[in-house]
């Protein structure tokens, strides 16, 4: 239960042809506590409860736990989630051994580009493609958690 990722700017929309799968997500954070956040997520046709906790200090791990729930269920606890849900399109896109998600931000958050890579450890290689800008991994700004908070078009 312990993820390990690392995010980056993107810096061209190159990845768009490159992805294998695209899909809108719509999520919104009943908690956003420095300690752990609270987030419900609908993707696609399906819905999922999270938990996270406290990143590591580089930003790299931290606790996560995940449970499918009904899609009814997720659009009731959208509707009193903290103000600031997040609507984007994920692209999942194949690089190497690994697997990037691009997300495109929209509404308050448009022209925000992000991609997130999960790896096994902290010091995993990675083939890193050429739209992949400047690393944020750590950044809480960038956490969508604070984006609701804080959006990309305020900065």
């Amino acid at each position: 239960m312990i993820e390990i990722e690392r995010k980056f700017l993107v810096t061209s929309r190159a990845y768009q042809g490159q992805a294998t799968l695209k899909e809108r997500i719509v999520q919104g954070f009943l908690n956003t506590h420095p300690e752990r956040t609270v987030r419900v997520r609908i993707k696609a046709d399906s819905a999922f409860l999270t938990v996270k906790g406290k990143s590591n200090e580089a930003g790299t791990m931290r606790f996560e736990w995940e449970k499918e729930i009904p899609v009814p269920d997720a659009e009731r606890l959208l509707s009193i989630c903290e103000p600031g849900v997040i609507d984007k399109v994920r692209y999942m896109v194949p690089v190497g051994q690994h697997i990037f998600e691009v997300d495109e931000f929209y509404g308050d958050n448009k022209g925000l580009v992000v991609a997130e890579i999960e790896l096994a450890s902290e010091d995993e290689d990675f083939e890193k493609p050429e739209w992949l800008g400047q690393e944020v991994t750590g950044e809480v700004k960038y956490y969508n958690s604070q984006l609701g908070k804080n959006p990309y078009t305020s900065w």
